[in-house]
């Protein structure tokens, strides 16, 4: 495991724990009506998108060094369809508490597209800037 993957793994962890105890903190405190019992799945699977993602990123840093933006793009497009299957496929089996789930799981996807797009930038920039300083 490189130690970019191995950052990106603890870092995606520890925001996905702030995230999901921030979350579970205002559902039981602010709006325990609103509260579901699937609510921790939700973390869960962000956290096994960071592991597969980071997997497939790293695999392409090895691989396909040239064409590791690609890599990154298809990972963000397969990252989406996965999570708008599973919006979807949640949106059929739970409908009564269906708008908090979709609610939830939208919040968290934009924070961790946001995380996400943020490591990558800086760990782009940084390896620019290594590249411009051994020059």
């Amino acid at each position: 495991m490189t130690k970019t993957r191995q950052l990106y793994l603890i870092q995606s962890t520890a925001a996905i724990l702030l995230i999901g105890g921030l979350g579970g903190w205002a559902y039981f405190t602010k709006f325990p009506h609103q509260y579901f019992s699937a609510y921790p799945v939700i973390p869960v699977y962000f956290l096994l998108l960071a592991v597969l993602t980071s997997g497939i990123v790293d695999w392409g840093r090895k691989h396909l060094k040239k064409n590791l933006l690609q890599v990154y793009l298809l990972v963000r497009v397969m990252r989406m369809v996965l999570s708008l299957a599973a919006m979807i496929l949640t949106g059929v089996i739970v409908r009564e508490e269906a708008k908090s789930i979709l609610l939830t799981f939208i919040a968290y996807y934009l924070i961790y597209l946001i995380y996400d797009s943020w490591f990558f930038y800086t760990y782009e920039g940084n390896k620019k800037r290594q590249k411009t300083e051994q020059k």
